[in-house]
């Protein structure tokens, strides 16, 4: 199966292999590629199944193709918003796939094919959602209402982000003010204070880069109401 990858995409991965500097991997649905110990982790490792065993789902960046297909991947280079980011993605696409397997069972394999040429299967089902008459152009219409049916029961899981900052101000007039640039949020997400300055902020969504974007637009809001009162704020890294 040809694939479409390109350096910098995000890929899951599956251990297949562990050698003494390379740990070969399958990459989901397509191809396979390597890892060498360098960009397992950063600095010593000691021992590279700490990190890696085999069997184990791992997401990686492509760092490099090679001139006949060979592909270089890093485990390290991958933040962990990212690696929630692709395995939310992936837990999405593999529940999507189960409800239509349960429904379709013969064609299952042909009909995801199809799907997959326009979509990927989650997007498939979100817009199935709003538009149901979507269905029965890959599937019989009995079928379709099956699906449809297990779609209106389903309830979206709810993913939570959470994130720490700082903020305080040395005007006299501190506290209002500190009040006024948390006050621009209200409503959006939820704002707590924990102790001299810091904070958490947490957002609720139907996916975790659906509910990072939000943090991060608030967080964003916040630093530059922050600037224009002459107050100070810091995000706090996990």
């Amino acid at each position: 199966m040809e694939n479409n990858f390109k350096e910098g995409d995000l890929v899951l991965c599956t251990v297949a292999e562990i050698s003494k500097t390379v740990v070969f991997v399958r990459i989901e649905e397509n191809g396979e590629g390597t890892i060498i110990t360098s960009e397992i982790a950063p600095g010593r490792i000691r021992n590279i199944r700490d990190y890696v065993v085999p069997n184990k789902k791992i997401v990686c960046k492509i760092i490099k193709i090679g001139d006949e297909g060979n592909i270089y991947l890093s485990l390290r280079r991958v933040s962990e918003k990212e690696k929630k980011e692709v395995m939310d993605r992936f837990e999405k696409e593999k529940t999507a796939a189960s409800i239509l397997k349960s429904v379709i069972k013969e064609n299952f394999e042909k009909t995801i094919e199809e799907i997959k040429k326009a979509s990927s299967l989650n997007e498939f089902l979100c817009k199935c959602r709003e538009n149901p008459a979507e269905l029965e152009k890959y599937m019989k219409k009995a079928d379709a209402e099956k699906v449809c049916r297990i779609l209106q029961e389903k309830k979206e899981k709810i993913v939570e982000v959470k994130k720490k900052f700082k903020l305080s101000s040395k005007n006299p007039d501190g506290i209002k003010i500190i009040k006024k640039i948390l006050s621009s949020c209200q409503g959006s997400c939820e704002i707590r204070y924990i102790s001299a300055g810091n904070f958490t902020i947490r957002i609720k969504a139907g996916n975790y880069k659906e509910a990072n974007t939000k943090v991060s637009k608030s967080l964003e809001e916040i630093e530059k109401q922050a600037k224009e009162k002459k107050a100070d704020f810091q995000e706090i890294e996990k």
